[in-house]
């Protein structure tokens, strides 16, 4: 069943795809487009293609939830990781360096030799 709903999905992309590749351009895109008023030419009614795009978007969307929805049922509690049967590298391993102790992250301070303010001697 998952199989049928996403070959319906890919033949709704490829045809929503070339539905709104056929239709005109009604410009405004970044300055560019067909001839027309505007904004001056008002709204033009719903043509075929339009009526089209709309319907195979709703259909791309229904199937899009569907796979979702299979997807979920589909998942189990475990990661990706162990379904790739790879078991993480062990926290105490000897080839991982060990981190630095945490007072050489801190800078110099007044009991250092180092002044905090350089004096011009």
């Amino acid at each position: 069943m998952e199989n049928v709903v996403l070959i319906i999905h890919l033949i709704l992309a490829l045809s929503l795809i070339a539905v709104v590749l056929l239709q005109r351009s009604e410009g405004g895109g970044l300055g560019m487009g067909g001839g027309g008023g505007g904004a001056v030419a008002g709204r033009s009614g719903a043509t075929a293609l339009g009526k089209v795009t709309w319907m195979l978007a709703i259909a791309f969307i229904c199937t899009s939830i569907t796979l979702t929805i299979f997807a979920a049922e589909n998942a189990t509690g475990s990661s990706v990781v162990d379904r790739l049967g790879v078991t993480p590298p062990a926290l105490n391993d000897p080839a991982t360096p060990a981190a630095p102790d945490g007072d050489s992250l801190l800078p110099p301070g007044p009991d250092d030799n180092a002044p905090l303010v350089p004096t011009l001697d």
